[in-house]
């Protein structure tokens, strides 16, 4: 079992942030070919997906619907103002599971992993454990 963290900076209030390259970086320092990856974020206004990389339009709709979803002016009882953030959050889901073959992450075609960021700019973690199959 091997395992790392690292930091992801957001810019924006909300935005979605291709980590891919920087998972698979961190994974290759092990240099572990086959098994499990797992991605916890530990922020309760941010969280993680799987989605297609190939257009950048799809990260804004996918903000864009959850604005529509997730009303940003409402009555919240959260006094901290950040309501709609934790609740997108929930939405997204605060960690992975990803297949490691030949020490690349099994990602489709099209996949990449993002960082979701419903609460910048902010300076996040990202915990990753990388489980070797025996």
């Amino acid at each position: 079992m091997y395992s790392g963290k690292f930091t992801v900076p957001t810019t924006q209030h909300m935005q979605l942030i291709d980590i891919t390259s920087e998972v698979q970086k961190q994974l290759n320092e092990p240099g572990v070919d086959e098994g499990i990856c797992y991605l916890y974020n530990p922020h309760t206004t941010a969280g993680l997906t799987i989605n297609e990389g190939a257009d950048p339009d799809v990260r804004t709709d996918i903000i864009d619907g959850l604005r529509e979803i997730v009303p940003l002016q409402f009555p919240f009882r959260h006094q901290e103002g950040n309501s709609p953030s934790h609740i997108m959050a929930s939405l997204m889901g605060s960690s992975l599971t990803i297949m490691v073959s030949n020490g690349r992450l099994q990602l489709g075609t099209w996949q990449k992993i993002y960082f979701c960021e419903f609460d910048g700019p902010r300076t996040r973690k990202i915990h990753w454990r990388l489980l070797a199959a025996q």
